[in-house]
């Protein structure tokens, strides 16, 4: 199938027309490219399926992300199917491809708005994405909207909630950390759009807060591959941390130069938010032998916690071999933000933007990748548990946590 324009994805969902055909429907199953799902009897009472849009970049350079992200709105979807659908009717998903391109994403964004007539969507990777599609989702579609991405943390928009970490979130903890097992002289390399820029003004103040200060902060066009004056600057400057948020095509290499000067050995340390499993396989692992980043979710949890160890499972089996259940990539996000969602519109028991806003507003999960998680009431932002990780030779190891669910401290 060419996911390289928007398309109405086959599997989990069925047609108003399909659902209302012949017993045949009611009591066998169809076949979807993820497995099978029982179409109910109950269905054909219903007054239509419930419509979930998914705008997401499946092509272009952050696809290895939004390829996970449609991929676990697939298997969510698919389960919330095999167990009644919500308020007896089937969930309906349609997914469009933003492209890593605004221009593009605009107008297959409004293809789910207008011709799909969506009840929510979810998606979006960067900030500059999610700023593009927001308004044909918000303002002029009239349509709720959830970005599961980790960000900046200053969207406080009506009727958009955030399902992924923030700021606050992810260096509060991870800040000083750095400082006792890397060194209090900091870089602040930068990709030239909103996350970084808002990122980094909160990074600073934490570094300066804790005792360490920024040697430099950069920004450099998105699809920058050379970095050759930053890494001299990194080295001649004596920096001890290099805080990243330098985005693909331009890290892969930055990454790559900064080893060959010989950063890590000298006993640099690298940071990166954004970076997760699915991350690491940009470079060679000995590029990137002691990166520390904060997320809601590692694949080494799998070890101690049944839940991750559920879904994680059940995301392998059924997507072997291609984009990976990942944090960084919103995957998590997209996952706690169709499940917070679902409860909420089985709070306000009907598909009404402002009754189901009222709901999410104060939603919860007992159960998510990572841990629970719950929506700050007031806020549109999610409470979930962090983990302070470092790469070791190809994978994650875990080396801090947070005690309980942590606040975004966001709007």
């Amino acid at each position: 199938m060419d996911m390289g324009s928007g398309y109405r994805d086959a599997a989990p969902m069925i047609s108003r027309r399909r659902f209302l055909q012949s017993a045949v429907w009611a009591g066998g199953a169809i076949t979807t490219g993820i497995g099978s799902w029982v179409i109910r009897p109950e269905w054909a009472s219903a007054a239509g399926p419930i419509k979930v849009g998914i705008a997401t970049d499946l092509t272009g350079a952050a696809g290895y992300a939004g390829n996970a992200d449609a991929n676990v709105a697939k298997m969510v979807v698919k389960d919330i199917n095999n167990a009644g659908g919500i308020l007896g009717r089937p969930v309906e998903l349609f997914i469009e491809d933003t492209a890593s391109n605004e221009s593009i994403a605009v107008g297959n964004v409004r293809k789910l708005v207008q011709r799909d007539k969506v009840d929510v969507v979810l998606g979006g990777i960067t900030s500059s994405m999610r700023n593009a599609i927001k308004d044909v989702i918000v303002t002029r579609g009239k349509t709720l909207y959830i970005y599961p991405q980790q960000y900046e943390g200053r969207e406080c928009t009506s009727y958009i909630f955030c399902t992924g970490p923030t700021p606050a979130q992810q260096c509060d903890d991870l800040i000083p950390w750095l400082i006792k097992n890397g060194g209090k002289r900091f870089a602040l390399p930068s990709a030239n759009y909103v996350w970084p820029h808002a990122t980094n003004e909160y990074v600073r103040k934490i570094i300066e807060k804790n005792g360490g200060e920024v040697i430099f902060e950069e920004y450099y066009p998105p699809d920058q591959v050379e970095y050759s004056a930053t890494v001299n600057k990194i080295m001649t400057n004596n920096v001890d941390v290099v805080f990243n948020t330098v985005i693909p095509p331009g890290v892969g290499p930055f990454f790559k130069q900064l080893y060959e000067a010989g950063f890590g050995k000298r006993g640099g340390r690298l940071s990166c938010i954004y970076y997760d499993e699915g991350a690491l396989a940009i470079n060679a692992a000995h590029e990137i032998e002691g990166l520390a980043t904060c997320l809601d979710y590692f694949r080494v949890l799998t070890k101690e916690d049944p839940v991750s160890a559920r879904i994680q499972a059940e995301y392998d089996r059924e997507f072997p071999g291609g984009a990976l259940f990942a944090a960084g990539s919103a995957a998590t996000g997209m996952y706690r933000g169709l499940k917070l969602w679902e409860a909420a519109v089985k709070e306000a028991g009907k598909l009404d933007r402002d009754a189901v806003a009222g709901a999410l507003d104060h939603a919860k999960i007992a159960e998510g990748p990572g841990g629970p998680a719950e929506m700050v009431s007031g806020k549109h932002h999610c409470k979930m548990k962090m983990y302070t990780a470092v790469a070791k030779e190809g994978n994650y190891e875990i080396v801090g946590r947070s005690e309980g669910l942590v606040d975004p401290k966001a709007c």
